[in-house]
């Protein structure tokens, strides 16, 4: 056993200097796909981990902790209509606005909570894919019939892959449903009212914090104008936060009053939202963990650290290498990773077979931020790339990426990751070959 275990030690070591020594920095590709991933890394952490996954660590949270598990049952476990289950779950991100990342902690609570495998894979393709903004904005930029393809794309999606989903794993399912049968109907410990309102709350809050900007002609009209206002707009909710916390959660009110000023004193004194958004999550963190009238308000925030251990460092993983591999294409900055863009651009153009398996299968891969897929698309689509695979890509591309398939492999295991991705490249496939045949 101890000689296995220095051989192992050796193969590592002769592995790291194999590495070392054949590194091809003198090639311009590797070079520049080495800035791509450092820029992709630098843009993920400034704009996407303080903004849009810290709220969403404590949106699981909520779920996890407030939301009660018979509540979760209610709508996507044994005891609920087929009917209900699968239209809350297609339809929930018009109201969320999150990217693929984002839906993880989300997704990850209500599996753990009991929701069937088919409602919750439902929910875990919608959450990005249905995004009304997304939407709005395709139609806006890419055209009125890509906006409407997508939008019933995105839902029938959603419905087909939880349905094919829950058929393949039936037998599991059926013995979750069985057991699910004997739980008792367990009372709320505060009003349902109560717990949405604290939900929906953080939910608004992330929405309007994470606001796209409008295209840069656009200087009228309501985009226009919310994104404008969104950090006042995002303030006012956070009065509604400080609210919930005081007379929902029953936190000190002076605990929540220190925290609050603390954010405001960061926002006057500071010209980048990132700080006070910072001070909130610090002073919510603290405010909760010493809270002793509640044993749930602690636990929201250790149940918010727990998701954020089980994410982010897979998260990391799979923004560099996605950043290395397909480059960093983000606010008109486009740097190419080791496979070129102009071999993707070439690859996907007219309306074959391939080119829309193709472009299935890099908009599974590649990483897209809430709303960016939009300009990049607009860009493949002037380099010639056909209307069939610029749906597929947008069918398969907000719904999944690297990092969001290795966070979905540790909640739900190798198999229904695999499986799930399959479904997904499949049905862009076929959605882009039909559009693409219309249109």
């Amino acid at each position: 056993m101890e000689i296995k275990k220095e051989f192992k030690i050796l193969g590592w070591i002769i592995a790291i200097f194999l590495f070392a020594f054949f590194l091809p920095i003198e090639n311009e590709r590797f070079l520049t796909a080495i800035d791509a991933t450092l820029d992709l890394t630098r843009w993920y952490a400034r704009e996407h981990v303080i903004l849009c996954l810290l709220p969403a660590f404590f949106i699981a949270g909520v779920i996890s902790v407030f939301v009660s598990q018979g509540a979760v049952m209610k709508y996507f476990g044994a005891k609920a209509k087929k009917w209900v289950a699968y239209t809350v779950a297609s339809v929930s991100g018009t109201i969320l606005a999150v990217c693929s990342c984002t839906i993880l902690p989300l997704f990850s609570s209500i599996h753990k909570r009991g929701a069937g495998l088919g409602p919750a894979i439902a929910f875990l393709y919608s959450g990005p894919a249905i995004n009304i903004l997304a939407i709005i904005l395709t139609a806006r930029i890419l055209g009125f019939e890509m906006g409407v393809a997508r939008i019933i794309g995105a839902v029938v999606f959603a419905i087909v892959i939880g349905s094919a989903m829950s058929l393949i794993y039936r037998k599991e399912e059926r013995a979750k449903r069985a057991e699910q049968m004997n739980f008792p109907d367990m009372p709320e410990k505060r009003p349902m009212w109560q717990t949405s309102f604290h939900f929906f709350t953080l939910v608004l809050i992330l929405v309007f914090a994470n606001w796209g900007a409008p295209s840069s002609d656009e200087t009228t009209g309501a985009w226009f104008w919310i994104w404008s206002n969104k950090w006042l707009i995002t303030s006012f909710f956070g009065l509604f936060l400080i609210y919930s916390l005081i007379y929902i959660l029953k936190i000190k009110w002076w605990h929540v009053a220190i925290a609050a000023l603390a954010t405001a004193a960061a926002g006057l004194l500071t010209s980048s939202p990132l700080v006070p958004m910072v001070v909130a999550i610090a002073g919510l963190s603290i405010i909760t963990l010493l809270d002793k009238n509640d044993e749930d308000n602690p636990e929201w925030t250790r149940s918010a650290w727990d998701f954020t251990k089980q994410i982010m460092p897979l998260l990391a993983v799979g923004v560099v290498t996605a950043g290395f591999l397909l480059g960093s294409t983000h606010d008109n900055v486009n740097i190419p990773g080791i496979i070129p863009n102009d071999w993707i651009t070439a690859l996907v153009g007219g309306n074959s077979v391939f080119s829309n398996l193709f472009a299935s299968i890099v908009g599974a891969f590649m990483y897209f931020a809430t709303l960016t897929e939009v300009p990049i698309l607009q860009g493949l689509i002037a380099a010639g790339m056909g209307k069939g695979p610029a749906l597929a890509l947008l069918l398969a591309g907000p719904s999944l990426s690297l990092p969001n398939i290795l966070v979905i492999r540790g909640v739900m295991g190798t198999q229904k990751t695999l499986v799930y991705v399959a479904l997904v490249i499949v049905m862009a496939t076929i959605s882009g070959l039909i559009y693409g045949g219309l249109f």
